[in-house]
C-alpha cells in the first residue's frame, strides 16, 4: 500500500463535501481505492484494531448498518448496533447522558 498522509484528517468530521478541499477529497478516494485493492488481494487490515464503533439509528437503515459493520470488520474493528429497544432514550435517560456515556466506551 502506498503511504498517504492521512493525518490531515485527524480530528475532523466528514459532514459535508464543502468542508474539504479538492485535494483532500482526492486523497480520501485514493485511500479508498488502496484499501479496496488490498481487501481484494486478501491482505488483512488492522488500522481499526481495538476500536469500537457505536451506531444508534432512529430509523432502520439496512444498507448503512451493513456497510458500517462490514467496513469495521474488514479494518479490524468492531461495530456495535443499538436500536431504540436497546437504549433508554425517552424512558429516563437524556440524549446528553446517553451520548456522554457512550463516548466514554466507544471510539
Amino acid at each position: 500500500m502506498n503511504i498517504i498522509d492521512r493525518s490531515i484528517f485527524k480530528g475532523r468530521d466528514f459532514i459535508s463535501l464543502h468542508d474539504f478541499s479538492q485535494a483532500e477529497l482526492s486523497c480520501v478516494l485514493d485511500v479508498a481505492r488502496e484499501l479496496k485493492a488490498e481487501q481484494k488481494a486478501g491482505r488483512p487490515h488492522t488500522s481499526l484494531q481495538g476500536k469500537t464503533l457505536g451506531m444508534i439509528f432512529t430509523k432502520s437503515s439496512t444498507r448503512t448498518r451493513v456497510s458500517f459493520e462490514v467496513g469495521m470488520y474488514q479494518l479490524g474493528g468492531h461495530a456495535l448496533f443499538l436500536s431504540g429497544r436497546d437504549i433508554q432514550l425517552g424512558r429516563g435517560e437524556t440524549i446528553a447522558d446517553t451520548a456522554r456515556t457512550l463516548s466514554r466506551m466507544v471510539d
